[in-house]
């Protein structure tokens, strides 16, 4: 389990380097083009959750954070989970979140840069990232394990 720990603690620094990167580089709204009509850089502040919605609810999400990681520790040691798949999801989930918990707790709001100028998506950062492959992860795991557990009804049953 000790990997998986180190592994949410690197997601975490490397979540908050690219945002000091992005914040001492970009002034607020600044824009720059990385690849043409793909990807592009902006720094912005994100007073609320995922994509933007509940701005100014800073408190919530401090209480929310804190209580959905409690409550991974709390299943991670009481569950020990297993499959290798299981545990990258809630290392990605984790260092996810805590990764955007920093932020909130620290300034107030969430720096946000990654724009994809392909799509009309709000713009998102890397915890956010980890957070949403993590929990692709975990939905994989949901599936998978309800196929292999011993016991299941099979379809000609």
């Amino acid at each position: 389990m000790i990997i998986y720990i180190l592994a949410a603690l690197l997601i975490i620094a490397f979540d908050q380097f690219t945002k000091i990167l992005i914040t001492s580089s970009y002034e607020l709204g600044q824009v720059k083009n990385i690849l043409s009509g793909i990807i592009s850089f902006t720094y912005i502040r994100n007073e609320g959750a995922a994509f933007g919605i509940l701005q100014g609810a800073r408190v919530f999400f401090i209480i929310l954070t804190v209580i959905v990681l409690l409550g991974a520790i709390y299943y991670i040691v009481k569950m020990r989970p297993q499959s290798p798949l299981e545990k990258t999801a809630l290392c990605f989930i984790a260092g996810g979140a805590i990764g955007n918990f920093i932020d909130r707790a620290y300034l107030g709001y969430v720096r946000d840069f990654i724009l994809l100028e392909f799509i009309d998506f709000p713009v998102f950062n890397i915890a956010d990232c980890f957070v949403c492959i993590g929990a692709g992860l975990y939905i994989l795991y949901a599936f998978s394990d309800l196929f292999t557990k011993k016991g299941t009804v099979d379809a000609d049953d």
